[in-house]
């Protein structure tokens, strides 16, 4: 009797720790949570939103001339709200938020002007009179100020520091990026393109149905000055060197179908026209240079192999197998410690009630107790006419 009293006690107290620490993991707290947050603060650095925020996730809502762009570039949702200051100015912002960071720089680079001068504000900036255009993670925000003062940029860093923070390889820019020479670039003039849409929007010398979409390449383009004239730059990075050698052959195929069929839309006149491969990214330079000018720009992009990634992998607490497995691990270490605590405080307390309470239920703190069988073997003799001489029978009493 005393021993199932003990089993269902001990059931009870581990079906309670399981269920406890089960609520408590970080995982599943995390699959609780919800998705997404507010992308704007109600107040920071001075300024204080002036009524709720107008949020929706309709592309052309944020941007009727370009909502196919937007949700070219990953667009999730975005937010309106004004702020109003003490003395009395006001803050219009527009903020957007995108899957990953590489949406938010290619609108960054879609909206960006030659003429805007670059701030020190989130991961770039960028401004003209009284707008200022940053990005921060995967959210673009455009403001503009009534009336800017010296605090204004500091506000402005303020807020970008408040913003959501994309989770894993959400907040990773493309790697392409880097391989763009810095020598003789002109400031501002740095696009990235995600698909045909974007492609077309930046001016890429190269056609989108060239350039095939459908292989998932990424497209970063840029201007150049050379001794003998400007330049355009772009990048076409492929998943694997064999398929950037194929379509180096298309686009070589292209330009010299333009060449000999004028008329025929191939590649984009654009006068000299000069690619060159290297690893999976195919260099392109176009406008009126000298050759020697070209090669010289296209010599200065060299693919080097890293590990890394440029998509969102899900790598996360709500996604993350290891750190499921990390749970389970300290969900079994929780339930272990519960389960000694549980069971020395049980086992003292019977001490305790058997030494000053000692009776039939708890017994006696001076007798020991166990279990135990007691067997003992019996030999009989059997005696007869029918039994063989000498034989015998062995039988077991249990008590």
């Amino acid at each position: 009797m005393r021993s199932c009293v003990s089993s269902r006690l001990f059931n009870l107290i581990f079906a309670s720790a399981a269920l406890i620490c089960l609520l408590c993991t970080p995982g599943f707290a995390a699959n609780a949570a919800a998705d997404s947050s507010p992308i704007l603060p109600k107040q920071f650095a001075g300024w204080q939103m002036d009524g709720p925020p107008e949020t929706g996730n309709n592309a052309a809502s944020a941007d009727p001339t370009d909502p196919a762009l937007l949700s070219e570039y990953g667009f999730k949702d975005f937010e309106y709200a004004t702020y109003k200051s003490d003395d009395g100015r006001t803050l219009k912002i527009r903020a957007a938020r995108f899957a990953d960071a590489s949406g938010a720089f290619g609108a960054y680079t879609f909206y960006l002007r030659p003429e805007m001068v670059r701030e020190g504000i989130g991961d770039q900036a960028a401004s003209a009179g009284q707008r200022v255009l940053f990005y921060r993670g995967h959210i673009l925000i455009d403001a503009v100020f009534s009336q800017t003062s010296v605090m204004s940029a500091a506000a402005l860093r303020e807020l970008a520091g408040a913003l959501p923070r994309p989770s894993g390889n959400a907040g990773n820019l493309p790697p392409i990026l880097a391989y763009m020479p810095h020598h003789g670039y002109q400031t501002n003039t740095e696009k990235y393109a995600e698909g045909p849409l974007g492609a077309e929007s930046i001016g890429a010398p190269v056609p989108a149905g060239i350039i095939d979409f459908s292989s998932n390449p990424e497209v970063v383009l840029g201007e150049y000055s050379t001794p003998s004239g400007l330049a355009t730059l772009m990048l076409i990075e492929y998943p694997t060197p064999a398929v950037a050698i194929e379509h180096l052959r298309r686009i070589d195929a292209a330009y010299h179908t333009a060449q000999s069929q004028p008329g025929v839309n191939a590649i984009e006149n654009v006068g000299p026209f000069f690619a060159k491969r290297s690893g999976p990214i195919i260099a392109v330079a176009a406008g009126p240079i000298s050759q020697s000018d070209a090669q010289t720009l296209i010599g200065a992009v060299n693919y080097e192999a890293r590990v890394t990634w440029n998509e969102n992998t899900y790598f996360d607490k709500k996604n993350n197998l290891a750190n499921l497995l990390v749970n389970i691990i300290l969900l079994c270490i929780i339930i272990g410690a519960i389960s000694l605590v549980a069971g020395f405080a049980f086992g003292g307390f019977r001490m305790l009630m058997r030494r000053y309470f000692p009776g039939p239920v708890f017994g006696d703190a001076n007798r020991q107790e166990f279990i135990a069988l007691n067997i003992q073997e019996t030999v009989i003799e059997v005696e007869g006419p029918s039994a063989p001489s000498g034989s015998s029978h062995k039988r077991s009493n249990i008590s």
